[in-house]
């Protein structure tokens, strides 16, 4: 079987998608299953992969953005005629010829409109709506999403496959009582408005005049449009804006310490597919505080601590300071973790996203 990827994800620095196909091609590459297959890489700028199985890369000229998805990359799906088409970000191209499965980790621009500029939203809900019809499988991470599609796009729940992300567990670590913890608070992830770092910020206000030592670590491109936050002029507002520190990107040595070195990993989104940090948190032994969402009980299950939606700035400190400074609270939660955890395997999603792959591809 031929399978071509829309692998532009993986350029510059991964995130979100990126992340999750990244994720995918290591399994693939170690799978005896994947192997026999031969898979092609569709990029606009080159990108690094594994050698030692049956994968090439094809770079297309372009930015990578919606142009080079509906005009530069048909034209080489109809020269290297895949068996079957992965488009693993939410799109595909209208004309492509090929089966096709595409992967849509939520559906917020359907749910949630206001959080998208007109034309952005537009753009969005037209080109996933489409391509998740034209589809012969759809994939999601989570039954919350399922349901999400569902609900606003009418695709039929045949059509659908729930296989959740996987995760690393290499370095899961006891951190009860080893007396490494500073009382760090740690936020990682693209910033948008639904994930409430405006409200992170000053609720850390009052756990920094509770909490001695106590800082903020927040990670993550400033995405937020519909209104910008400007989290400097945030940070400079607070009381204590000597203890936080924002930075937008930070290389994988530096995010594997921050995690290390974390007490708390605060994620306060109302809206998500999925929600890879806060697992990634608890891998390291860190316990995270999210809103209390139905995607979000269904990802963390026991192995997190819940805000209520309408919380107030004290409410959430008063949870985040529970966790830093109350070893009780801490075991509490992260003797989930195990149980957790398990749920989340690359392999395993690798597996079923390969069977998927190749339902799709029965009769070419």
């Amino acid at each position: 079987m031929r399978v071509a990827i829309d692998a532009r994800e993986l350029c510059g620095r991964p995130t979100g998608v990126g992340r999750y196909l990244a994720g995918l091609l290591t399994a693939w590459a170690k799978s005896d299953d994947a192997r026999r297959h031969h898979w092609m890489l569709l990029t606009h700028a080159p990108v690094n992969v594994e050698s030692g199985w049956n994968a090439s890369l094809n770079v297309i000229n372009g930015t990578g953005d919606t142009a080079w998805e509906q005009f530069a990359l048909p034209g080489a799906l109809r020269s290297e005629r895949p068996d079957v088409f992965f488009a693993p970000g939410y799109t595909a191209p209208l004309t492509v010829a090929s089966p096709l499965v595409v992967t849509i980790h939520d559906v917020s621009f359907f749910a949630h409109p206001e959080w998208f500029s007109f034309r952005e939203g537009l753009r969005r809900r037209l080109l996933t709506a489409w391509s998740a019809r034209r589809a012969r499988k759809v994939i999601t991470d989570t039954d919350f999403s399922n349901g999400e599609i569902r609900e606003h796009i009418g695709i039929p729940a045949s059509k659908i496959n729930t296989i959740p992300l996987g995760i690393s567990r290499d370095h899961l670590t006891d951190r009860l009582n080893d007396g490494r913890n500073d009382p760090v608070v740690l936020y990682v992830g693209s910033v948008f408005e639904r994930r409430r770092v405006d409200r992170l910020i000053a609720a850390f206000d009052d756990v920094a005049a509770r909490v001695p030592g106590a800082r903020l670590e927040i990670v993550g491109e400033n995405r937020t449009r519909h209104p910008r936050l400007d989290l400097e002029a945030l940070r400079l507002r607070s009381a204590h804006a000597g203890r936080i520190n924002i930075r937008s990107y930070v290389d994988d040595a530096t995010l594997a310490r921050l995690y290390r070195d974390a007490s708390v990993f605060a994620f306060l989104s109302e809206y998500e597919g999925f929600g890879l940090t806060p697992l990634e948190a608890l891998v390291e032994g860190v316990p995270p505080v999210v809103l209390d969402t139905a995607v979000a009980r269904e990802t963390c299950g026991g192995a997190a601590r819940y805000v209520a939606a309408d919380a107030g700035n004290r409410q959430i400190a008063d949870v985040i300071i529970d966790l830093l400074t109350n070893d009780t609270s801490r075991a509490d939660v992260l003797r989930h973790a195990d149980e957790v955890l398990s749920r989340y395997d690359w392999a395993r999603a690798a597996a079923q996203t390969l069977s998927v792959l190749e339902e799709a591809a029965l009769g070419r």
